[in-house]
Formats: C-alpha cells, structure tokens, sequence
C-alpha cells in the first residue's frame, strides 16, 4: 500500500465535513478511523431496510462513497473539498447484521482526479461478512 503525505489539518478537516452531512447524522453514523489515505465509517443496521429486510443498496453504496470521500479529503490540498466524478460498485452478498462498517482507501492520488477503493461489510453475530465494494473516482473542488 502507498503512503500518502497528509496536511497536518486533514482529520479536522474530514470530522468537520463529516458533521454537516445530515445523512450520516440521520443514520446514527460516526467516523471510526481517519489516517492519510484511510477512512472508516461505522452504523447501526437500523431500519433502512429495503423489502427484504437486507439493508437497502442505496444506503450500502452512500456510505461507501462517503468513505471513499474522505479518504481522498485526507490526502486532498487545504481548502478543497471532494466530488464523486463516477463509481462502480459489485455487491458481493446480502447486507444483513447489527452494523454496517465501510472502508475507504485512496489507491493512486493525482493532480485532478483521485482513485479510491471501497468496501462495506456488515457485522453479524460478531463476524464481519463482506456486503460490496466500490472503485470511485474523486475530484478535489475548492471549498
């Protein structure tokens, strides 16, 4: 795995941009792990549940963009916030468990875009099962 520089404000900078995003508010969300390159987001499997009674694919795929986000933010210039230019995202099993963990990582930084991979697992029963995962493309954008 690369190692990334990081600005020594950069978690500040991620846990403030965190706080304004009511969804993560809304869903019981919080920040678990924010080192240059890395972020991790925990939830509570609430009740947003599709028909199934599977934690809904929207929410699986919002929250590992977020993830993905930010951590293209920790390695991202001051001042400069980050938009999803595109993704693609596999999902790999049924989303079912008492919470909901997703990693992102930043695979390559560049001058315009940055290249992230993401994964989402659920815990159930104390044991992380694999649910999907995301490869997303992010452009900084002056804040």
């Amino acid at each position: 795995m690369q190692a990334f520089e990081a600005r020594p404000e950069f978690e500040r900078d991620v846990r403030s941009s965190f706080a304004r995003q009511k969804l993560m508010d809304l869903c019981g969300a919080s920040l678990t792990k924010i080192v240059p390159g890395t972020v991790e987001i925990q939830m509570p499997s609430r009740a947003l549940t599709q028909h199934h009674a599977h934690l809904h694919a929207a929410v699986v795929t919002a929250f590992i963009d977020n993830a993905s986000g930010f951590a293209a933010m920790t390695v991202s210039l001051a001042g400069t916030e980050i938009l999803t230019v595109e993704y693609k995202v596999n999902f790999l099993a049924s989303a079912i468990g008492e919470i909901l963990i997703v990693r992102g990582t930043v695979r390559k930084k560049g001058r315009t875009f940055t290249i992230c991979t993401g994964d989402a697992v659920m815990v159930r029963d104390g044991k992380e099962q694999s649910a999907a995962m995301m490869v997303a493309t992010m452009h900084p954008v002056a804040s």
